[in-house]
């Protein structure tokens, strides 16, 4: 260990595994470091069961009923992939997906009135949805339709609007959209949290919604992908790209200390050794002083043995609870799988519910989602701090990635992964 690298990364979640298998692809020569015992840091895939009571202070064993320990994965952290979109862009990039396997996620529902509805993902289904009205859908029609045709480099197919200056609340007056539907165009659609876009230049929830629509054109059922065996095995899939190229894994390693020099890293010490370096990644729970809090965000992962009401037995499932019809300010989701993905025993189901926390009393918050999800045979709470860097790494040299958010894809990790990239190469991420 008591060598010089050009990058030490410290704890092994995404962002940190994507990011050190880019730069060992580069010719840089990496080390990466975790003091858990286990791949995947805050996004790891707990097994066997076993370890998730132990984990959440759940007291005894679970119950016989819950099949055997190790056919458990559960994310701590619940997220789909968007079929088109960054991460997949990444992993046939660095051909990660020889490690992995897919399966499309079986629907998308949006929560409206106190039940669920399918998202409609085709024209057929917007037309015989239950969500609007005959003339609505007509409107509806129209506006995808100029979704579709949309070119930000292409003025002939702008009609009328400035993507850079008009808001969306006025594309939406343009196309005589009600609030229901703009209400699951935004949020099922375009995947806000909140409704803070509206006032924003249409550009970019026009390009959210052409993502949504262009990675469901690829499968069919919805525009998600999960991964076989969990949410584990992205982190994994990276640390194998990395070590293929030289970079060297440490897991189990204590971090005393992070050396610096006239206010620049220059090294890591672990277990008295000192490994020296000219640039550090690392998640916020390494560098407590380095960065700030910006929110909370509560999880509850529920044990099933049944699926989601009205979801047609889906054995994979996403639900949006859009903010406005709960009174919040930020959405409610539930990501749902099951063991057809092989993270629980036969004929069980994991359904996680997330929001951002906005009071007091978050479990309260949260119960919207969890009607939907009873009975529920077993729950595991958790409410964790958002955590950004205080400031860009410049100086310090030390990149410090964001923690992950309430949102149930990875397009704001990989927006994450390609700033630090840019920071710390001085040119885009390609």
């Amino acid at each position: 260990m008591n060598e010089e690298y050009d990058v030490i990364v410290l704890g092994t979640g995404l962002t940190e595994c994507i990011l050190s298998g880019i730069m060992s692809v580069n010719g840089k020569k990496v080390l990466h470091m975790d003091r858990n015992p286990y791949y995947g840091g805050e996004s790891a895939s707990i097994t066997p069961l076993e370890d998730l009571y132990k984990r959440f202070k759940i007291p005894g064993a679970p119950p016989a009923s819950m099949g055997r320990g190790r056919d458990w994965n559960v994310d701590l952290i619940p997220k789909f992939l968007m079929a088109n979109g960054q991460l997949v862009k990444m992993l046939l990039f660095t051909e990660v997906t020889r490690y992995l396997d897919f399966k499309v996620t079986e629907g998308s529902f949006v929560y409206k009135g106190g039940k669920i509805y399918k998202v409609p993902s085709t024209e057929a289904e917007a037309l015989a949805s239950s969500l609007m009205g005959l003339f609505e859908k007509r409107r509806f029609r129209k506006f995808l339709v100029y979704v579709a045709n949309f070119d930000e480099n292409d003025p002939r197919t702008f009609e009328g609007i400035d993507p850079k200056k008009t808001s969306m609340r006025e594309v939406y007056k343009k196309f005589d959209l009600g609030q229901d539907v703009i209400d699951f165009t935004g949020h099922a659609l375009a995947l806000y949290r909140t409704d803070d876009y509206l006032d924003q230049p249409c550009c970019e929830t026009i390009n959210r919604i052409k993502l949504y629509s262009e990675s469901l054109a690829r499968y069919g059922k919805s525009p998600y992908l999960y991964p076989l065996y969990g949410l584990g095995e992205l982190p994994q899939g990276f640390a194998r790209l990395s070590a293929i190229y030289g970079g060297t894994y440490m897991l189990n390693k204590p971090i005393e200390e992070i050396i610096m020099q006239n206010g620049k890293v220059i090294g890591v010490k672990s277990e008295g050794e000192i490994a020296r370096c000219k640039q550090l990644i690392c998640d916020p729970s390494y560098v407590k002083d380095r960065v700030e809090k910006v929110g909370q965000v509560i999880r509850v992962i529920c044990i099933l043995s049944h699926p989601i009401k009205n979801t047609n037995d889906a054995n994979s499932c996403q639900i949006i609870i859009p903010q406005n019809q709960v009174n919040r300010k930020s959405d409610i989701y539930v990501c749902m799988i099951s063991s057809a993905h092989n993270v629980a025993a036969q004929g069980k189901y994991i359904a996680i519910a997330s929001t951002t926390v906005e009071t007091k009393e978050p479990e309260k918050e949260i119960r919207p989602a969890l009607e939907l999800l009873e009975p529920i045979e077993q729950k595991f709470v958790s409410i964790s701090d958002l955590l950004v860097p205080k400031d860009l790494g410049t100086e310090s040299q030390i990149f410090i990635s964001r923690t992950y958010d309430a949102t149930t894809h990875f397009e704001t990790t990989c927006d994450d992964i390609k700033d630090i990239y840019k920071r710390m190469m001085g040119s885009e991420f390609d």
